[in-house]
């Protein structure tokens, strides 16, 4: 039972303002990673290590039951239950109730969009595979049981198979297998349900052979003919109603009861059972052994077809393009209230303070579910009725924003998980001056010469040529059928509608919009997406009338034309939903697998929640947006590494350096290709790595390089990693290979060019000497970037184990196990030489960062200050202050205010310009004239900077940064007589 209640919290939580019933809003978040690797048990050995470094929030993976083995958890086969790889009731509580006696919360990772369908223990879904649309379960997913395919119809596709289907079925690889009174269809390791009426054609056989052994009247012949009677008055799958389905559910398992216990009983029935399979799984090198097999399968409320069909007619909407999940209908009260019952239990029982909603552009309608959520959450007996007036439960989505898109304010939400923050942050770092020198350069080490927004339209079109062009054939039917409902619009064909619909979804800016059914009319902001849409799809295609893209435009601005039925506007309605539903899979496929890993001139502005055409953010625009942050979404999680990202927010940080020196970058690249020529690779005629590959290979090199390479085991594990990432980035570009057709020679030369120049030689003696420089600007931004996510408005977000440096690529690199005992030790040493000299230890962290103490520093001792002084992070003002001087380039610094506190952060950027050939930018000769403007919000006093003790004073309208930098390149400065 998961209702223990035997843990008293040390310290109260703070919630925001005054008011008890708000939401608890967490001071600082670490994710925490959970599978078999990482349970609940490891969870609760750390709380203790987690509350020390100043973290407040656990932030959990999705712990509910998923596939066996799975690594991540977003593959849920029973949201009921927890995941028993991850740990027992008993083994959470022990966990959960650590956090809850340090005062600390647990933000809880939900999966309301899909579930995995690839496991036996998803009993939901194989009760649809065994009873089709009369399934009690069939409305849970998102099924079209009449699809355009009319041999679909009352069908699951089921893309599973290797091969095509007869080869499959007459080499012997399906079987059908009995135990227990139920019959499966066995591939390999996958299995099906058997329809119950389909026992039929199985048990009448056996019949007969027990027949042969008993008398007519024998009561074991009665029985089993009485079975099989039982069974051919089954309702048929295709009834749905209600009455109809409880007496198949009821029915049938009586069925397979009374089956076992005559099997059991009576051992030849069990043999007969089993001659019967065996004629029926037939013979291969006999095809037509195989005709009563295929026509049993043909009977089943499922189809089963090769797995590359499912790009052209699967009929469950999936997750993205992962067969493997199908998506769940949660705008479905019934199905809503299975999905979250034991989210609502660990939430009313207090275990869970907070929610992280999955992939929320991908419901049907998230203005509603998110609604529906804060009223489940609520209480216990909450009424389905009025909207909450204020919001009950922490809750943040995990939302994308392009550049320039706002969440809709309506939405009854804290914030997103912070990728449009990363972004923000991580701009800031970037010298937007010489973005055209970038984009030149790599025009000329690469030869191309396409813009970004060309490529992304590309790629986006690809996706749906191939892996989502199911859903875009069923949106063109939808959409030919709306067609018909008036004269100005019948003569459009079918065709010319998907080409139309394809082009529009390929230029739309966003992930989505959010048209909702009832709405009388478009939403501004969702308004101009659209229509740009429809402008650019026009621009794209001159050739194409354009009343094909202004009739779609209509549909979808809710433009009906007059006369038109309500069932009509209704079908109208549902088709908008379902684009919806559609463009963010399309982006993210299109943008993050594909476009992102096709063009990258500097690689760290390709993250997810990014635009590598934005190159940079100037200090003034990140002041901007986070005095937007404070007034709109002050409780939005504030991340620079997350499960999703591209690289590791060090890697990024490195490469970030490269945009001061685009001049050396490219004779670095020049020197480097020349030096690897003669290690490339041939496969099948093409020259490997291409261009474009090697320069994404060197970014690459530079931004993960160890700081330290030990041993020969450490050099093997590196160059496995280089070579797993660039097999993971030539299958997203799709362009040499992919995932769907793998290009095994064209991977091997990779991996070969990869191990020939990570051999000690020149490159790599020249390649070393080069990043290390690199590499010691960027512990600077690091350090920097990290005490800004810590005071700047949001809720800072540690991924695990991002409190030493983060030197991972894309996943599953970063997910690898994170040591916690080093970090506890280093922890630990580094609060006792603390408590003897900060300012000394500060530098002496500072010269030698290698082993990352410097950046857990800087990480515990801000994050204790803010959760400490919680009012004055949660509601205080942000100060934007600006700098003079020679070297104002260079500072980012604001004040956080609140009534009598006040805290000032101060740091660098651009390291290599500012540091010049010093190790450390710190002091007189560094800063110079270089001052803060200290403006009249500011109060004058004493200050601490909490990294190295010093006390400093500020009392006229400016601060000195030879004064406030002069043993770190950041400060973090707290006023004493306040608290």
């Amino acid at each position: 039972m998961i209702d223990r209640d035997d843990a008293t919290p040390a310290r109260t939580p703070v919630a925001a303002g005054d008011d008890a019933t708000a939401a608890r809003i967490p001071a600082a978040t670490y994710r925490l990673q959970f599978n078999h690797q990482f349970t609940f048990a490891d969870a609760a050995a750390i709380v203790d290590y987690l509350d020390a470094l100043g973290i407040t929030d656990c932030y959990a993976s999705p712990f509910l039951q998923a596939r066996p083995g799975s690594l991540h958890g977003y593959d849920v086969t029973d949201p009921t239950r927890l995941n028993p790889e991850v740990g027992s009731p008993a083994a959470f509580v022990d966990f959960a109730g650590g956090l809850r006696a340090r005062g600390m919360g647990l933000v809880m990772d939900v999966v309301p969009n899909h579930m995995c369908i690839a496991d036996p223990g998803n009993r939901w879904w194989q009760d649809v595979l065994e009873n089709g649309p009369g399934s009690p379960f069939a409305d849970y997913f998102d099924i079209d049981w009449h699809p355009p395919r009319a041999h679909l119809a009352d069908k699951v596709l089921l893309p599973v198979l290797g091969d095509q289907y007869g080869r499959v079925l007459e080499n012997g690889e399906i079987q059908i297998r009995y135990a227990d009174g139920a019959f499966t269809v066995h591939y390999y390791e996958a299995r099906f349900p058997v329809g119950p009426r389909s026992l039929v054609a199985i048990l009448e056989p056996a019949l007969a052979i027990v027949k042969e052994r008993y008398a007519e009247a024998a009561p074991v012949v009665v029985e089993l003919e009485s079975i099989i009677t039982a069974i051919g008055h089954l309702p048929f799958s295709s009834e749905t109603e209600r009455a109809r389905v409880r007496e198949r559910q009821r029915e049938k398992e009586v069925a397979k009861r009374r089956l076992a216990t005559l099997v059991s009983a009576n051992p030849d029935v069990g043999a007969a059972i089993e001659t019967a399979l065996g004629a029926l799984n037939g013979t291969p090198g006999v095809p037509q052994s195989f005709d009563r097999l295929e026509a049993l399968l043909a009977d089943q409320p499922y189809r089963l077809s090769n797995w590359r069909v499912a790009s052209d007619e699967i009929n469950y909407r999936r997750f993205f393009d992962v067969n493997e999940l199908a998506a769940i209908r949660v705008e479905r009260r019934r199905v809503f209230t299975a999905v979250h019952k034991l989210v609502r239990r660990l939430v009313e029982q207090g275990w869970v303070t907070g929610l992280r909603i999955d992939h929320v552009d991908g419901l049907f309608d998230p203005a509603g579910y998110l609604r529906a959520l804060q009223r489940h959450v609520a209480s216990a007996g909450a009424p389905v009725g009025e909207e909450p007036a204020r919001l009950p439960g922490y809750v943040v989505v995990e939302k994308i924003l392009e550049e320039g898109e706002r969440l809709p304010s309506e939405w009854p939400v804290h914030g997103t998980t912070g990728y449009e923050f990363l972004n923000l942050l991580d701009g800031v770092f970037v010298e937007a001056a010489h973005g055209d020198a970038f984009r030149a350069l790599y025009r000329r080490l690469t030869g191309r010469d396409e813009r970004f927004e060309d490529v992304l339209v590309t790629a986006k079109k690809l996706i749906m040529l191939i892996s989502l062009a199911s859903e875009l054939h069923v949106l063109a039917w939808q959409l030919d059928r709306i067609s018909e409902q008036h004269r100005w619009s019948r003569d459009f064909t079918r065709e010319s509608l998907r080409f139309g619909l394809r082009e529009i979804i390929a230029c739309f800016p966003v992930y989505r919009s959010y048209v909702r059914r009832h709405a009388g009319e478009v939403a501004p902001a969702d308004r101009r997406h659209i229509e740009h849409a429809i402008r650019e799809a026009k621009r794209r295609n001159p050739t194409t009338d354009p009343s094909l893209f202004d009739f779609i435009g209509d549909v979808l601005l809710l433009r009906d034309p007059q006369a038109i039925t309500d069932a009509q506007r209704a079908q109208r309605r549902r088709f908008v939903m379902r684009v919806q539903q559609l463009t963010g899979p399309v982006m993210a496929k299109g943008l993050e697998d594909t476009a992102f890993y096709r063009w990258f001139p500097l690689a760290s502005l390709n993250e997810v929640g990014g635009d590598p055409r934005v190159f940079g953010v100037g200090v003034e625009a990140f002041h901007r947006a986070n005095e937007a942050r404070q007034a709109a979404w002050p409780h939005a999680l504030s991340a620079t590494a997350t499960h999703d990202t591209k690289r590791g927010e060090d890697v990024r940080a490195r490469l970030h350096a490269l945009s001061e020196i685009p001049d050396q970058w490219e004779t670095a690249m020049t020197r480097w290709r020349a030096l690897n020529a003669d290690q490339r690779q041939s496969a099948e005629g093409l020259t490997v790595p291409d261009a474009n590959e090697e320069y994404l290979l060197y970014q690459t090199l530079v931004g993960a390089w160890p700081f330290v390479i030990a041993n020969a085991e450490e050099e093997r594990a590196f160059r496995d990693r280089i070579t797993a990432y660039m097999r993971k980035a030539l299958k997203e570009a799709k362009l040499h290979t992919s995932w769907i057709n793998p290009h095994q020679e064209y991977e091997q030369a990779i991996e070969r060019f990869v191990e020939a120049i990570l051999a000690p030689g020149e490159f790599r003696a020249d390649l070393e000497t080069f990043q290390r420089r690199i590499a010691r600007a960027a512990v600077h931004t690091g350090l920097s970037r990290t005490l800004l996510k810590i005071t700047a408005p949001g809720v800072p977000d540690f991924y695990q184990g991002t409190e030493l440096w983060d030197l991972s690529l894309v996943d599953p690199d970063n997910r690898r196990p994170v040591d916690y005992a080093s970090r506890r030790a280093m922890l630990e040493d580094l609060d006792r030489r603390a408590a003897e000299d900060p300012a000394a230890l500060a530098r002496a962290l500072l010269a030698s960062p290698v082993d990352g103490a410097i950046k857990l520093y800087v990480t515990s001792r801000a994050l204790r200050f803010r959760r400490d002084r919680r009012r004055l992070f949660e509601q205080g003002d942000y100060v934007p202050l600006p700098a003079s001087g020679e070297r104002a380039h260079h500072v980012i610094a604001f004040a956080r205010t609140f009534d009598d506190q006040a805290v000032v952060t101060v740091t660098s950027r651009l390291f290599l310009r500012l540091a010049g050939d010093r190790d450390v930018p710190v002091g007189v000769e560094v800063w110079r004239d270089t001052a803060l403007q200290i403006d009249d919000r500011i109060p004058r006093g004493s200050y601490r900077d909490l990294l190295t003790g010093r006390r400093i004073r500020i009392e006229g309208g400016e601060l000195p940064l030879r004064e406030a930098l002069a043993d770190l390149p950041l400060a973090l400065l707290s006023k004493e007589d306040a608290r």
